[in-house]
């Protein structure tokens, strides 16, 4: 027998008949670390510093290709990626694969929280019972608080003794242990192990006794 389905809440058939228009960062009074919403949790960073937003929808090839292009400049010494939110997983990416393709980076990692504002506005967007013809679609603003991760990556040497930190990852050489050289051998060349069985194997006429004796 079929279970009956659960009721809805009244906050989710109310969000069903909204849709999110955009979402922007709201200002805090002050962070996990008390910074300001426009500055980043870095702030002894070099002026030259390359700082990458990446967000939702970013592609990792364009953000790689721009990143590869910036720290391969000499007066580039370091880069930042951040992103919040769903974009957290993109930004480590990005970070571990700009690290394999440039040696020596230094890393700090911070992880915070930041405060973002989704509004949302009601469907459909025509008249709908209760509203008079011509007013605009009722508007819903909400407030999340959203993980959000900012890593540095730097060509010169970092404390070590700062939260996050993480050494540049040894990149070992390729070997340099001598291989034995294979034997070349001709089409017409038995190989080793076939010549050694037909030596083990004894004559035909050798192993033949004369009936006449």
């Amino acid at each position: 027998m079929a279970r009956p389905a659960r009721p809805r809440s009244r906050q989710r058939r109310r969000m069903e008949n909204f849709r999110k228009v955009r979402s922007e960062e709201a200002p805090a009074g002050g962070g996990a670390e008390g910074d300001s919403p426009g500055s980043g949790p870095f702030a002894d960073l070099a002026p030259g510093a390359v700082h990458m937003r990446v967000k939702e929808g970013s592609k990792i090839r364009n953000l790689l290709a721009f990143a590869t292009a910036s720290m391969a400049q000499p007066a580039t010494r370091a880069i930042v990626f951040s992103g919040c939110g769903r974009a957290t997983t993109k930004t480590v990416t990005c970070a571990e694969i700009l690290k394999r393709r440039l040696a020596g980076l230094h890393q700090v990692t911070r992880l915070r929280y930041r405060s973002v504002r989704e509004v949302w506005q009601s469907l459909p967007p025509g008249p709908a019972p209760g509203r008079k013809p011509g007013e605009p679609a009722a508007s819903l603003s909400v407030l999340k608080n959203v993980p959000s991760l900012a890593i540095l990556l730097c060509k010169d040497a970092l404390d070590p003794r700062q939260p996050g930190y993480q050494p540049p990852s040894p990149h070992p050489g390729p070997s340099t242990q001598p291989t034995a050289p294979t034997p070349k051998r001709s089409l017409g060349d038995p190989a080793a192990g076939e010549s050694s069985a037909k030596r083990s194997q004894p004559e035909p006429d050798s192993a033949r006794e004369d009936p006449t004796d």
